[in-house]
């Protein structure tokens, strides 16, 4: 139920500095009742209408008992419910787990277990997960669809037109818990809360979005790439339309269809929406800004969306877990596509060495970063805490990411690779990213991924996987022999290797320990 008495306007919530993200679907409801919130295949909700949803989880959220600071897990496809979910919980004050849902059983229950969820909200499409909570401490199961056991969602929320009882929350309240995707380990929960989440919601105008927007979401729900858009689109008041499942051309298709005007998507979603022979004759003229995140975003790549896809374009670089960010904006700065940009505005990063200590302007270490936004913790991993945080001189906390990278004469970073992926071959230290670079000039290269493989003769040597273009023309031997003349001496290729394919996540980013890795023995490079 919304009334006008008590329900702050947006930009009321936005002048504020902070408050709860549900808080602007209730303002929306009331000042744009009618204006489409979400879309989904051919269902639409209004803002009364999600509104109205949202406030029916939190009621069924407080008459079991939920309170502020307490956990509900998701895991499920992209969908209305999901999000109504998302904020039902967030307007209970408490925060959400929203799970991966490509995990084994295993590593959901650990995920499940580590965060405590009173509840699970799930479609129903995956038993083996829901399956693996079965025990005394399971939590309470609550299906979007039809259930073959635990609440059916229609009837377990509140009535329609049901109110919750008003909760308050601060900057420090969690907001949400993002997993990794547990593949190996003990998955990690990194713990965001409310102030570093409004960062992102305050974005919103920076990112052009207004109520005339219109948002494709076409990666899933429970990554932290999908919520830096859908976040500040649904506090704006603008319209989101939801793919559960990406393919290149429907996503076209929904692009000419809704008029959309800004988009998430990883490197490989760009290359696969580029290659495809109709993607000239599609209208993207209602682009504003397409943006890129979570994986290597080549300079080629880059250049070639600017110059076929309307709109400008903004890569941005940093860590769930938050830290330092950077931002480019490809349009303005075509010269720096081999960057990530300069650091965001309040984004103090910094170059550091093995030992910790600062590195000058131009040199290459670890990148660590500090801002507004970073995360409040691991949960339940003090050590693994401890382990990626960096503390300077003055004693102010930064991130460490894992990265390496160094920042050129105009202060925009360069990436070199992943520390734990750096190759150190003969004494030399090989940076996968700069051998990548060479390899994406050859005309017939549509992929590559560099790794380190042990080597007798020099402890470790690069191997190239790489997927062609169609109709390409090449050897290997080929192929290795015109990038080593281009490399240097203590870079040059001892192999590669031909795939169909470079195993990928979820979201997008190549899984190099899937190629094989320093577990592999060449006897000569």
């Amino acid at each position: 139920m919304i009334s006008s008495e008590n329900t702050p306007t947006v930009s009321e919530l936005i002048a504020s500095g902070h408050a709860n993200m549900a808080d602007f679907i209730a303002a929306n409801a009331w000042e744009i009742p009618t204006h489409t919130a979400i879309v989904m295949a051919d269902r639409e909700v209004s803002y009364a209408e999600f509104h109205d949803l949202v406030d029916r989880v939190a009621v069924g959220l407080q008459d079991d008992g939920f309170t502020v600071g307490d956990i509900a897990a998701i895991a499920a496809e992209s969908s209305i419910e999901y999000l109504a979910a998302y904020m039902g919980v967030l307007r209970c004050g408490g925060a959400v787990a929203p799970l991966p849902v490509s995990v084994t059983p295993e590593a959901f229950a650990l995920m499940v277990a580590d965060c405590g969820a009173s509840h699970v909200f799930t479609d129903g499409k995956f038993p083996d997960l829901i399956n693996a909570l079965a025990g005394e401490n399971q939590p309470r199961i609550v299906f979007f669809g039809k259930p073959a056991g635990g609440a059916d969602f229609g009837e377990w929320a509140g009535e329609q037109g049901c109110a919750p009882t008003p909760v308050s929350v601060g900057r420090d309240n969690w907001f949400n818990i993002i997993y990794s995707s547990g593949t190996t380990g003990t998955p990690k929960g990194i713990v965001q809360s409310h102030g570093m989440r409004w960062r992102h919601v305050s974005r919103g105008a920076a990112y052009l979005m207004d109520r005339s927007s219109v948002a494709l979401a076409s990666t899933p729900l429970y990554s932290n790439t999908t919520l830096v858009t859908v976040l500040p689109m649904l506090a704006t008041g603008g319209t989101v339309i939801l793919m559960p499942k990406f393919d290149a051309l429907q996503f076209l298709q929904l692009c000419e269809k809704h008029q959309v005007t800004h988009a998430m998507l990883v490197p490989v979603q760009y290359r696969r929406i580029l290659n495809l022979p109709e993607f000239d004759t599609f209208d993207l003229s209602a682009f504003k800004l397409k943006l890129c995140t979570s994986a290597a975003f080549s300079a080629e790549l880059k250049a070639e969306v600017l110059e076929r896809w309307p709109g400008g374009v903004i890569e941005l670089y940093g860590m769930t877990e938050g830290g330092g960010s950077c931002m480019l904006a490809a349009h303005t700065y075509p010269d720096k596509l081999h960057t990530v940009g300069k650091p965001a505005d309040g984004h103090d990063i910094r170059i550091i060495d093995e030992n910790g200590q600062q590195l000058p302007p131009g040199a290459t270490g670890e990148i660590v970063g500090r801002s507004s936004s970073m995360m409040e913790k691991y949960l339940n991993q003090p050590e693994k805490t401890r382990e990626t945080e960096w503390i300077d001189p003055e004693g102010h906390r930064f991130i460490r990411t894992g990265d390496l990278g160094r920042f050129d004469d105009d202060g925009f970073l360069i990436l070199s690779g992943r520390k734990k992926d750096m190759i150190n071959s003969g004494g030399f230290n090989i940076y996968p990213s700069d051998l990548e670079a060479v390899l994406d000039e050859h005309e017939s290269v549509l992929e590559v991924a560099v790794v380190g493989k042990t080597s007798e003769q020099w402890g470790e040597t690069p191997v190239a996987y790489v997927v062609l273009k169609g109709g390409a023309a090449l050897t290997p031997e080929d192929l290795r022999s015109w990038a080593n003349n281009r490399l240097g001496k203590n870079q040059r290729i001892s192999e590669v290797h031909f795939v169909q394919a470079l195993p990928r996540s979820a979201i997008g980013k190549v899984q190099k320990r899937e190629l094989g890795g320093r577990d592999r023995q060449i006897s000569q490079a």
